[in-house]
This record gives structure tokens, C-alpha cells and sequence, in this order.
């Protein structure tokens, strides 16, 4: 294995257990306990962090998969009005033990989305800035054994992203789409195959 790869592999066995939150983080805390020069991109990392958590988690990890986009389903549904979008891991089909779901929600205000999401266990609530100095309002709930975390964002404000693992657009699913996902493909990977930076 080279020199590279031992990073990537360190790197994500130390997200995966919870040491290191961050791909940044647990890539210089992988080459510093290696003794390694070579850092590895976020998208290599990602790769070792997939291929862990399916040798850990085995046949649960597609069943959680599938129970975590039927959540999000429902939680979409309540926010129909508010154009949802499911981003994040469990759009991408990479969730793993300890993955939450994430949904952007188009709002002026989080105030109807509050209102709509009532019914909701919250767990917190309040304001967030994204890189860029983007403002948005975040909401996390608690459904199921899920956590979901809804992004509230002004639709003048919002634009998609640029993915900072995998380099390619964090474009998401739409209500609609995601229904589809579920009936033809629910286990469906939004994965490029290469880095594409």
C-alpha cells in the first residue's frame, strides 16, 4: 500500500470512530501518526471511509439506507411548499452508522417551516453561516432513531454547491424524485466515479 493510501485509509478509520469530525482534520492527524508526507485528496478518503463502513456495517448499512430516505420522504412531504431537497449522504447513498439527513428547505423566513415541521420532535434550532458568509437557519429533529437536519435558506440566497469530497455539483433529489428514487432504485449511489477536480 502506498504511502498515500495508508493516509486515506487512517484518515477515514479516524472519522468513521468518531476522532476526527473533519476530512482536513483527519487527514493531518492520519499523516502525522504515520510518520507521512503524502496527503491524500477528501475524494480518496471518501472512497476508504465507504469501503469501512460496508465491511463494518455489511447488509444493515443498504436496510438503514433505504429507512433513512423513507425518512427524509416524510419529512419532504411536510415541507412541500418549501421546495426540499435531500442532500447530503443519505442523497448520495454513502450514509453510514451515525449519518443524520439533511434537507435545504426555500424559505424567506423559517417560520412556515417551523410550522410545518410542529409535529416534529426538535432537538436545536438557530442561525448558521456557511463558508462564503451565507446565512441560513438550521432545524434538527429528532424521527425515528434519525436525526434530520433541515437547512432553512431565502430562495434569492440559495445556489448549489460544489461538493468539497467528491468535487462534482451537490445537486440533491426533489420531492418528486426522490418518491421515484424509492419505488425503482431505492439504494441508488449519487457518486462520481473519479475526482472529478
Amino acid at each position: 500500500m502506498s504511502e498515500r493510501s495508508s493516509v486515506a485509509a487512517e484518515a477515514a478509520r479516524l472519522l468513521y470512530s468518531g476522532a476526527a469530525e473533519e476530512y482536513i482534520q483527519a487527514k493531518e492527524m492520519a499523516a502525522t501518526s504515520l510518520g507521512a508526507k503524502a496527503v491524500p485528496s477528501n475524494y480518496e478518503v471518501a472512497v476508504e471511509l465507504d469501503r469501512l463502513a460496508d465491511e463494518a456495517e455489511g447488509g444493515e448499512r443498504q436496510r438503514r439506507l433505504v429507512e433513512m430516505r423513507k425518512t427524509a420522504l416524510g419529512v419532504m412531504k411536510n415541507l412541500s411548499a418549501f421546495s426540499p431537497r435531500l442532500i447530503g449522504s443519505v442523497w448520495r447513498g454513502t450514509a453510514r452508522r451515525g449519518s443524520d439527513v439533511d434537507v435545504v428547505a426555500l424559505a424567506e423566513t423559517p417560520a412556515g417551516v417551523e410550522a410545518a415541521l410542529a409535529g416534529y420532535d426538535v432537538l436545536e434550532k438557530g442561525e448558521v453561516t456557511f463558508k462564503g458568509g451565507v446565512h441560513a437557519y438550521h432545524i434538527k429533529l429528532a424521527v425515528g432513531p434519525d436525526e434530520v437536519e433541515v437547512v432553512v435558506r431565502a430562495p434569492s440566497e440559495y445556489t448549489v454547491d460544489r461538493c468539497d469530497v467528491y468535487g462534482d455539483v451537490k445537486r440533491g433529489v426533489t420531492l418528486p424524485e426522490l418518491e421515484r428514487l424509492l419505488r425503482v432504485d431505492p439504494l441508488r449511489r449519487f457518486v462520481p466515479r473519479r475526482h472529478s477536480r
